[in-house]
């Protein structure tokens, strides 16, 4: 299995996405402030990822604290959380990660500083193996609405290399391949930084999953000649409408896929939803560097001076998603129904 992030010997060690598909290298994060440099530079990306490696970097900050008196300490620990939560604007997983980290630190604050740390250290820890363990079980769920013989459409990459391990997207054909069926996938490229073809390629010829690449604008025709029968994408961050952010192009997607009858399915774990947030229009949406768009590889492709929009996001309206799968279920419609209900603990299928 690909493990995207590991907590080894005090230490938060990364695959190296930016490296990949050419080479398949590891960044060791000796600080909490390398590990807020590999989230905003992309070495590890992903909403699920981006929560695990937010958890370990805090924990990282704690672990080489200087010994404080107890209010010094939190107030110390609490600031190195928002810095950290300043790194990806739009990723819900991020804030989610951090908001179990600082509940594990009031909820033993009483206790000596090394055995905070220690136990700082075991949320983080516990927050990665659960991720991958609830990318199994939305793998489960969602594993059932593809049918042998499917050709799905993928956009960005959500699968391990967005997450701790296995994925939510992606996880949902492993799942399927796993209960005996035969899948074809088509990969979007995922302009402007090509997460479709450098990392979602990479993992599925890594797992011979039979694939074919193609540009993100091809997607509308494919959908017209009849040959995708179903798109799964991930998310970023999820409304408590259902409307749901992710990588920019998603919409364009969903629309087309409505024009032309193909089911759009959603894969995110509870973490990424944000109930605080009625509808996509409140989801703050991050603004990248002017560079992904006029250069690749560091090479100009544009004239020197070109007005650049590069929005890494957009949402997608809940009237455009057949169902959302989650680890505890698929969600449907109306979306503000069943997830208030998924909230409570209240298991659909």
């Amino acid at each position: 299995m690909i493990r995207t992030i590991i907590w080894k010997n005090n230490t938060v060690v990364l695959i190296d996405q930016n490296a990949l598909p050419l080479a398949e290298r590891y960044v060791t994060c000796k600080s909490y402030k390398e590990v807020i440099s590999a989230i905003k530079d992309l070495t590890v990306r992903g909403a699920p990822a981006i929560g695990v490696a937010a958890a370990m970097g805090a924990a990282l900050g704690a672990l080489y604290l200087p010994s404080l008196p107890p209010k010094e300490f939190r107030r110390k620990f609490f600031a190195i959380c928002d810095e950290i939560a300043q790194a990806r604007p739009t990723a819900r997983n991020l804030f989610w990660a951090l908001e179990r980290m600082k509940k594990i630190f009031d909820q033993t604050k009483n206790e000596k500083q090394k055995n905070l740390v220690t136990k700082l250290i075991n949320e983080a820890k516990r927050i990665c193996s659960q991720d991958i363990e609830i990318n199994r079980q939305m793998g489960k769920y969602g594993g059932k609405l593809l049918t042998d013989g499917d050709n799905i459409l993928t956009h960005c990459n959500a699968g391990a290399l967005a997450t701790a391990g296995y994925g939510t997207a992606l996880g949902v054909i492993r799942a399927a391949r796993e209960q005996g069926k035969k899948l074809h996938v088509y990969v979007d490229e995922t302009r402007p930084v090509l997460q479709g073809a450098r990392l979602t390629a990479w993992e599925l010829k890594k797992e011979k999953i039979t694939y074919t690449l193609i540009t993100d604008n091809m997607a509308g025709f494919l959908m017209r000649q009849g040959k995708i029968d179903k798109i799964i994408v991930g998310a970023d961050r999820i409304a408590a409408n259902g409307d749901t952010a992710n990588k920019i192009g998603t919409y364009s997607l969903a629309v087309l896929a409505k024009a032309h009858r193909v089911p759009f399915y959603v894969a995110a774990p509870l973490s990424t939803i944000d109930v605080s947030l009625e509808t996509g229009d409140s989801i703050p949406i991050e603004e990248r560097k002017n560079e992904e768009v006029t250069h690749f590889k560091g090479v100009r492709s544009a004239p020197e001076g070109t007005k650049v929009y590069n929005p890494a996001f957009d949402v997608t309206p809940a009237q455009f998603i057949k169902a959302i799968i989650t680890e505890k279920g698929i969600l449907k419609k109306p979306y503000r129904t069943s997830i208030a209900h998924m909230h409570k603990g209240k298991k659909r299928s």
